[in-house]
């Protein structure tokens, strides 16, 4: 069969140099990667052929092999798996098809060091490519299951890969590296050794469940007899005091391929009825597509020791999505379907639990260590958040192992629990407000009479905090209140509200006729204007009525397609500034003065654009304000 020339995408070519110069701290992985790939082929096709859909597949002995050579500086790691057709070798090996590329060519570019390039190619998911820190040619050579069939693919790693078709393949995959020339000075790199061999299986996929052999010393006048490197040993299945901190971590290692360790592992084991294991983990670090939608989840279904489904949506909830491992159920059928899963009964109460249990560990980490608690929340807090809209029943729980930025605390974040304890006598309201970022939600005016009485406030810059705070009504009896929403009412006893109210009566009828006369005049913008009580420097702000959906709201919705109705805001005044007083006695002595409507609308233009907004004609504003300016030069 003819050879055939294909050049790396742009990025890949990119990719590949960067995985092959830029790691030296550990190259051993390389082999973990490769063995955890043969033992997902493995897995694929004893499933495929329990469910009669690897028809005349052989998996008499299915197992992984590690063939050395030290004469010709090879190591081959072969599989009698699943195995790929031509084209899954050019969707799967010969491109890098995702989304996020660029944006991980370019994080790990700029990677400080070794382990933070390590712990980035290891979250992309692209172990096939570490062959190339230890090679300098991969020939890969593989046949599909139930065809007859076989590709033959080979690389140096540089800029192209080469594919051929093959009459006759065993069935599998086999990955030969050609190794480079031994440096004498560095002996722990020399992988054609059978002792390092079996050092790094030893360490790295001892838990593999299907048995990796190499074969052993040869005796004379015999055929060297293959050596099983591992245990096999389900480690979910092993009681805690027989497993190590190390073995767990390299089967979340395996089953993530992130190359760092994680920073919680959860165990659960439910008995009675309906009987099943889990194993689980919460990565230390965020992974970069997590908010994408090809993202996997990285739940493991087994049924008996028998791999059954990757990545099983059914498990878990998808604002726990980042949590991976494995649940081994006892009394599920092995064909079962996505579809039936998300039906299941039993499926549904496993998926309650396990995400009861995940919120526990970590309530345990808020309370217990402090420092695994930030660097969890920093990394998934804005994902964890999701669950106060889509779950319900564990809102409670979510809320009480949530954190918010505050105007308490520049450099940590809070609690809700925290803030209530700190809550002023008198003060009944959470208060928050949501904007872009901490300092656009500073400086914003709807902060001043909250700073002035020293009222603390949570700063919530997440897109989806636009949407919880809907949902979420109150937090141990105190209702959250946004701050640039309704009215507020900031006095803290009974007879500073009682003389409060008699000045904001007499100050209304001071300002009857200005805010009758701008409610009319801006009629088509704002559905009123009234008197503030929570501005204390600026002359305006625009705020939402109670019920009514933010600006930045309606906009993630009409981002979503599902654009909102239309809701008329309120504009209020600050009737202690000089702009309004100056506006006011404008309108009583002069009230059909032709400036007095532009002052209005720059008026409530300013307002707009002190939250973030825009005036919905900008270049009528720029024109109105330019010609106010001229005036005073």
């Amino acid at each position: 069969m003819a050879t055939e020339t294909f050049e790396f995408q742009v990025e890949a070519r990119q990719l590949l140099q960067l995985v092959i110069h830029s790691i030296y701290s550990n190259k051993d992985v390389f082999l973990r990667e490769l063995i955890s790939n043969a033992s997902d082929a493995l897995d694929k096709l004893r499933l495929a052929a329990l469910r009669d859909e690897a028809a005349g597949a052989d998996v008499s002995d299915l197992h992984i092999e590690l063939v050395a050579d030290p004469e010709s500086r090879t190591l081959t790691v072969r599989d009698n798996g699943i195995g790929m057709s031509y084209e899954e070798v050019i969707q799967l090996i010969g491109t890098i098809a995702n989304s996020g590329t660029a944006k991980f060519v370019k994080e790990l570019q700029e990677a400080k060091d070794a382990g933070a390039a390590e712990g980035l190619i290891g979250q992309f998911g692209v172990g096939f490519y570490s062959s190339f820190m230890v090679a300098d040619e991969v020939v890969l050579v593989t046949r599909k299951a139930g065809e007859t069939g076989g590709t033959r693919w080979s690389s140096s790693g540089e800029g192209s890969y080469s594919l051929e078709r093959l009459d006759e393949a065993p069935q599998g995959t086999s990955v030969t590296l050609k190794l480079r020339p031994a440096d004498t000075e560095d002996q722990l790199h020399d992988y054609t050794a059978p002792w390092q061999i079996r050092q790094i299986v030893k360490k790295y996929s001892d838990f593999i469940t299907w048995p990796i052999r190499m074969a052993g010393p040869a005796e004379e006048g015999k055929e060297p007899e293959p050596e099983t490197l591992n245990s096999m040993k389900a480690l979910w299945a092993r009681s805690r005091d027989e497993v190590s901190d190390e073995e767990y971590h390299e089967l979340y290692k395996h089953l993530s391929h992130d190359w760092t360790d994680p920073l919680e592992t959860i165990r659960l084991q439910a008995e009675g009825t309906f009987e099943y294991q889990a194993l689980l983990f919460v990565p230390s670090r965020a992974p970069h597509d997590m908010f994408t939608r090809d993202y996997q989840r990285g739940i493991q279904l087994y049924v008996k020791r028998v791999f059954v489904m990757d990545d099983c949506e059914a498990l878990m909830p998808p604002y726990l999505r980042f949590v991976k491992g494995v649940v081994d159920a006892a009394d599920l059928s092995l064909n079962v379907s996505r579809e039936i899963l998300q039906q299941d009964r039993q499926i549904q109460l496993m998926r309650r639990r396990l995400a009861k249990k995940v919120l526990a560990t970590v309530k345990e980490m808020m309370t217990g260590d402090a420092e695994k608690y930030r660097t969890f929340w920093r990394e998934f807090g804005r994902v964890l958040k999701e669950g106060l809209l889509s779950d319900g029943e564990n809102r409670e729980a979510i809320l009480a192992v949530s954190s918010f930025a505050s105007t308490h605390d520049e450099a940590e974040p809070t609690t809700l629990r925290e803030y209530v304890e700190r809550m002023k006598n008198g003060q009944e309201h959470i208060y928050y407000l949501t904007g872009d970022s901490r300092p656009a939600i500073e400086n914003s005016p709807h902060m001043e009479a909250f700073r002035a009485k020293g009222l603390e406030v949570l700063l919530l810059t997440d897109p989806v905090d636009e949407l919880w705070v809907e949902a979420v009504a109150e937090f141990d009896g105190k209702q959250l209140r946004s701050v640039a929403k309704g009215e507020i009412d900031l006095d803290e006893s009974d007879d500073e509200a009682t003389g409060a109210e008699g000045e904001r009566e007499k100050r209304r009828q001071e300002f009857s006729g200005l805010l009758g006369w701008m409610t009319e005049q801006l009629g088509e913008e704002v559905k009123e204007v009234r008197l503030s009580s929570r501005l204390t420097v600026s002359p305006a702000c625009v705020v939402s009525d109670t019920f009514d959906a933010t600006p930045a709201l309606q906009a993630m919705y009409k981002a979503m397609g599902q654009e909102l109705p239309r809701a008329k805001r309120i504009l209020e005044l600050n009737p202690a500034h000089p702009l309004v007083t100056g506006l006011n006695q404008a309108h009583s002595e002069r009230a059909d003065d032709p400036g007095l409507p532009e002052t209005a609308e720059l008026l409530y233009g300013m307002a707009l654009l002190a939250e973030g907004g825009q005036p919905s004609d900008p270049s009528r504003f720029i024109k109105l304000m330019a010609d106010r300016l001229a005036r005073t030069v």
